[in-house]
């Protein structure tokens, strides 16, 4: 089989997006499947392919309709016109060719790909936009459809083209693989797709714990926190769909009862609103930016408690790194975060739903974070629960297995 997976250059890419991609190709990487991985939006100044180890990156830069290879952003359809130009000049073998689509807004690759080749092509869920701008709100995402046309205002409008746009790939790939069943039903009932078009097959992450014994002193002391101090840990992007602002509270109250403790932000986003939020704090919290992998890894090694305040979840792979580190986990009960974590491997808190908006209550989450704290043996419990359950169902192993069913089942 030729699989042609898309990945494109923005910030999804140095997060879930990327990170799939890079699981995925190396889950792959010793059976049969031709891979190369199709960098839409490149920053190189020409078309290139780079061949690296058992794959071949594909880097396409913006493109405009005079096919030179420089200037500004053309319109997307233009954009995907010209791709699907360069990809029927350059490839030779089409036995059992798969594209495999992972950014929500290309649908025209998926009309024209079928057109031009004899193909099958696929759609993985890793997010929709409506999530993010509405914080997984789905009573307001209803409330704006239920709206009458003019009285729509222009963010309406976006989300609601944002949404057709989606369902259109949707409906016009073969196949659609959704990480949780909350996504497909979601799907199903929302998107109006056929259930027996949608797959769904979780993420799975390369085993990162080494058997080794780990110097947490020495790891400690490397990031200059004290033997004494309890440290509570945030990974992922800063924005406000991620429940942020709320765990920020909730850490007030957890000072309250263990003043020698530290809340650890890793990540990049919009830190001026947290900051706002944190002042007078600001002292106990600590944001580091956007981590490299190693340096999250021992992150996950030296916390005491991981904790995962989002508002929505397609799936979550920081929670799946922190089961990895046998890091005990307080998390929202959201969409599918709340499938990646069950009873046995963390803590969880319910929402607070009105039509407005969606809360956390933080003094439960505040209360859950102090009682891991406190109580060291259940918080090993739960952490040892959780990486027996990331080895069942999210690793390298398990994610490869599925992963090449699936795409054996598209022939």
């Amino acid at each position: 089989m030729n699989l042609y997976l898309f990945n494109a250059t923005d910030s999804a890419a140095t997060y879930g997006i990327g990170t799939y991609l890079v699981e995925l190709t190396q889950a792959l990487k010793n059976s049969d499947m031709k891979i190369h991985v199709v960098h839409l939006h490149s920053v190189r100044a020409e078309f290139e392919i780079v061949k690296e180890d058992h794959i071949e990156n594909w880097y396409v830069p913006e493109v405009r309709n005079q096919n030179t290879f420089s200037g500004s952003l053309q319109k997307l359809e233009d954009y995907c016109r010209n791709v699907i130009y360069l990809l029927r000049l350059y490839i030779k073998d089409t036995k059992d060719l798969i594209f495999h689509i992972n950014y929500n807004h290309y649908q025209y690759f998926a009309k024209e790909l079928k057109t031009v080749f004899n193909c099958k092509t696929v759609a993985t869920v890793h997010f929709m936009k409506w999530t993010l701008e509405l914080n997984g709100n789905l009573s307001k995402l209803q409330a704006i459809k239920n709206k009458p046309e003019d009285q729509r205002n222009e963010h309406d409008k976006f989300l609601l083209r944002s949404v057709q746009n989606e369902t259109c790939l949707y409906k016009e790939v073969d196949r659609v693989i959704a990480l949780s069943s909350d996504m497909k039903n979601f799907l199903c009932d929302e998107y109006q797709l056929n259930a027996d078009k949608i797959t769904i097959i979780p993420n799975g992450l390369a085993d990162k714990r080494t058997e080794t014994i780990i110097d947490k002193t020495l790891l400690r002391k490397k990031w200059h926190i004290p033997e004494s101090e309890r440290l509570i840990l945030y990974a992922g992007r800063l924005h406000s769909a991620k429940g942020l602002a709320f765990l920020i509270n909730a850490f007030r109250k957890v000072l309250d009862a263990i003043p020698d403790c530290r809340l650890l932000i890793a990540g990049s986003g919009n830190y001026e609103i947290f900051f706002r939020e944190a002042k007078e704090i600001c002292t106990k919290i600590t944001f580091t930016g956007l981590l490299g992998k190693n340096e999250l890894q021992e992150l996950y090694q030296i916390a005491n408690v991981g904790v995962i305040p989002s508002l929505y979840e397609t799936f979550c792979l920081v929670a799946v790194e922190m089961m990895m580190h046998e890091l005990p986990i307080v998390a929202t009960a959201t969409s599918g975060l709340d499938e990646v974590i069950d009873e046995y491997s963390g803590l969880k808190i319910p929402f607070l739903k009105n039509p407005e908006n969606v809360k956390i209550d933080t003094d439960l989450l505040a209360e859950k974070i102090v009682y891991l704290l406190e109580h060291p043996q259940e918080a090993k419990r739960l952490g040892q629960n959780a990486r027996k359950r990331y080895k069942e169902f999210y690793s390298t192993e398990v994610f490869r297995k599925n992963m090449l069913q699936f795409y054996e089942s598209l022939y």
